[in-house]
């Protein structure tokens, strides 16, 4: 029999995803047949929904050779920072992505992401000791693409990834703003509302009319020029809901390209942009978050503009804002 403490960190989990971290290298039937058979909570039989709660006591019937081959070593492989801290606090980090670097891993790049710098950093700070952790490892809240910049919220313990993950779903505690250059003059202030089909084998996200399926995920957009000019726009945008390239979809389908952006941009545009500007990626940067709810409430957090950006606009509208 092997005994496993429930810390603050695993209290507010399912046993059966508590257990699946725990056991990297079983598979989710695995997890399910030792809950039947060989798993108690406290000395007694739980469910897989059952929740844990700080001290509790999972206790396994299984051999030291299975409790080995289904657990994976926790490795955090070192890499150089390269992101910004914008605000932190003993709950939540939130830092400023820089251009190229991914949120977190995909079946290309594993090492050098911002999730495995930050935890770094909260290690080399004794903030984060994998070693003690049993199922919590700190997390993105919210995610960029690889080549957006801008604001990520990070949090520190579980309860906070909770809190603020809850947050952002609801969509009333905190407001998301970006600052994009676009393609074509704008006229004024505009909300765009639509639905979305993505296409996976592509990974492009299409705009539908607000009305059309029923069974899509709506997209909500609110859009404020700051400065037009010279055939392009700079503008603020709300993320009113959090959709796979809402902002770049929505902007293209609405006549306004992102500049640089190669899945909906318009190639004549992002060809003279880089050759006066540099700009080989969606220029799309995320630079302030307004906490209206929750611990920050009341609280605003502004990422300055990345170099790449302010050159562009400098370039583009001849003066800088």
């Amino acid at each position: 029999m092997v005994e496993i403490p429930a810390g603050k960190n695993d209290a507010g989990q399912r046993l059966d995803r508590f257990l699946k971290k725990y056991f990297r290298k079983a598979s989710l039937s695995h997890i399910y047949k030792m809950i039947r058979k060989d798993v108690k909570v406290n000395g007694k039989r739980a469910k897989q929904d059952s929740m844990l709660s700080e001290g509790d006591v999972i206790s396994l019937y299984i051999s030291d050779e299975e409790f080995t081959s289904l657990r994976e070593k926790k490795h955090i492989p070192k890499t150089k920072i390269q992101f910004k801290v914008a605000y932190e606090d003993s709950d939540v980090l939130i830092v400023e992505k820089p251009f190229g670097l991914l949120t977190h891993g995909d079946s290309h790049e594993k090492k050098n992401t911002l999730q495995n710098q930050v935890q770094g950093y909260l290690m080399e700070k004794g903030e984060y000791q994998p070693g003690r952790e049993r199922t919590f490892v700190p997390s993105p809240v919210n995610r960029l693409d690889r080549n957006t910049t801008g604001l990520v919220i990070f949090g520190k313990n579980a309860e906070a990834l909770r809190e603020y993950s809850a947050m952002l779903r609801e969509r009333d505690s905190v407001h998301k703003y970006y600052l994009t250059i676009t393609a074509g003059e704008m006229k004024g202030p505009f909300k765009l509302e639509g639905k979305m089909e993505k296409n996976e084998k592509t990974n492009t996200v299409r705009v539908m009319p607000a009305g059309s399926n029923e069974a899509a995920k709506t997209m909500k957009t609110a859009v404020m020029p700051l400065k037009v000019g010279s055939g392009f726009t700079l503008a603020e945008v709300e993320l009113m809901t959090g959709r796979t390239h809402q902002i770049r979809a929505q902007l293209a389908a609405a006549g306004y390209p992102v500049i640089g952006d190669a899945k909906y941009g318009d190639p004549e545009v992002n060809r003279r942009v880089k050759e006066s500007c540099g700009i080989t990626a969606q220029l799309l940067h995320s630079h302030k978050l307004v906490f209206t709810g929750g611990p920050l409430a009341g609280k605003t957090i502004i990422a300055d503009e990345p170099g790449r950006f302010v050159k562009a606009e400098k370039t583009i509208f001849g003066v800088e804002r």
